[in-house]
């Protein structure tokens, strides 16, 4: 059989249907954000401004972490040597997961290799152990929350996006005796909305369900310490399980669940996710607890995040330039046609030195296509008046529909 002949004709339907993801090949450079070096496939190499990078704050780059990050593989070399059950457990990974429980005010933490893995690990274990459980999903969640759900074989229920009203409905069919956990998400990533947390939470006690928040878009970005929204509304203290990365806001690499000491543990002793992967390297522990402690008392980074934010939306408002409103750090700017979003997001890589991916089914919804782009504390006045002007030329070009004022 030619498996080949078989591939290549998805991947050529997936191309006919605009669908196909071509990745830009970028060169950080420390030092430079939100610049990076493109390497063309004609050998050339120019500079372009990234705009659509989830190291939100630049933290990649900041001198603490690169700092940190030096120190440690000085100090213990590149890898961790193994499993965290074997020989992989660092001074570095207990140091890590002690500053995150002290981030959400937890009794423990628990260090996973990604925020993907730590989703799949957790609510697929928590799933699968707890007999009878149901688990209640918000109808946005993350593919990694999907998966960790389907894997555990649980009772899935899900809830309309944000509803807590739905919510409630649901839970009050669920027979009272069963283990009942909701699984919810902070800021959600594609369209920037926030969840109503506090009416979550106030169901959840209500129903007796465990409540499980993914915070992996809002750690590092919201609260006076960075904890995520959960902190900025003073409900970490009522949340069950706050699940987060640090691959994003912290710069580095990394997922994590935080909660009390027995939840943990039972991740921990149960979880294949957890038991079976090698660790992450300690220099990659160590930096990231110099990203977390360096963001629980710097305010600069956040306030300056949250001007610029607010400097592009006024721009494009000005501009006409149609973008979803939300109350949180990511502006998506709907296109709705895979073809025509790839096409503009060529033309402001080729033309105007921008890099914005675009973004397209299955991670939005066929009809939703967007660019989603997310202003740092390192884009200056002059980035958000060159990304606007060129939005500016594309839309009237292709004469694309304007906001109604």
């Amino acid at each position: 059989m030619d498996f080949d002949a078989l591939f290549n004709a998805q991947l050529d339907q997936l191309k006919a249907d605009g669908n196909y993801r071509y990745f830009a090949e970028l060169e950080r450079q420390c030092g430079k954000f939100p610049r990076a070096a493109n390497h063309a496939a004609d050998g050339a190499v120019r500079d372009v401004t990234v705009w659509c990078s989830n190291d939100y704050l630049g933290m990649g780059q900041h001198p603490a972490v690169i700092g940190a990050m030096c120190e440690a593989v000085q100090r213990t070399g590149t890898g961790s040597g193994g499993t965290r059950n074997i020989s992989g457990t660092n001074h570095d990974h207990l140091l890590l997961e002690r500053e995150l429980a002290d981030l959400h005010g937890k009794q423990s933490a628990l260090l996973f290799t990604s925020g993907y893995v730590s989703n799949w690990a957790a609510l697929s274990t928590l799933g699968s152990r707890l007999e009878n459980c149901v688990i209640l999903s918000d109808a946005g969640n993350h593919a990694s929350m999907i998966e960790g759900i389907r894997h555990s074989r649980a009772q899935k229920v899900i809830w309309k996006h944000n509803d807590y009203h739905d919510l409630e409905m649901k839970l009050r069919a669920l027979p009272a005796d069963v283990p009942k956990i909701v699984a919810f998400e902070s800021v959600y990533s594609m369209d920037g909305d926030i969840a109503p947390i506090r009416q979550i939470v106030e169901v959840c006690e209500k129903y007796g369900a465990m409540t499980y928040l993914d915070e992996v878009h809002a750690v590092g970005m919201y609260g006076p310490r960075g904890g995520g929204v959960s902190e900025r509304e003073g409900l970490a203290d009522r949340i069950t399980l706050i699940e987060g990365t640090l691959g994003k806001a912290y710069g580095v690499v990394g997922g994590y669940i935080t909660g009390s000491a027995a939840l943990c543990d039972f991740i921990r002793s149960f979880a294949s996710g957890f038991i079976f992967t090698t660790a992450l390297p300690p220099a990659i522990a160590a930096a990231a607890r110099a990203s977390i402690a360096y963001l629980k008392e710097s305010q600069m980074e956040r306030a300056r995040q949250r001007r610029q934010v607010a400097r592009l939306r006024a721009a494009l408002d000005r501009a006409g330039i149609p973008h979803m409103l939300n109350d949180s750090h990511i502006v998506p700017v709907l296109i709705k046609d895979p073809v025509k979003t790839r096409m503009l997001a060529d033309y402001l890589m080729r033309e105007w030195d921008i890099y914005v991916q675009p973004i397209n089914y299955p991670t939005v919804p066929k009809g939703t296509e967007r660019l989603r782009f997310t202003p740092s504390p390192l884009h200056s006045d002059e980035d958000i008046d060159h990304l606007v002007t060129a939005l500016r030329v594309l839309w009237k070009q292709c004469a694309l529909a304007h906001a109604v004022a």
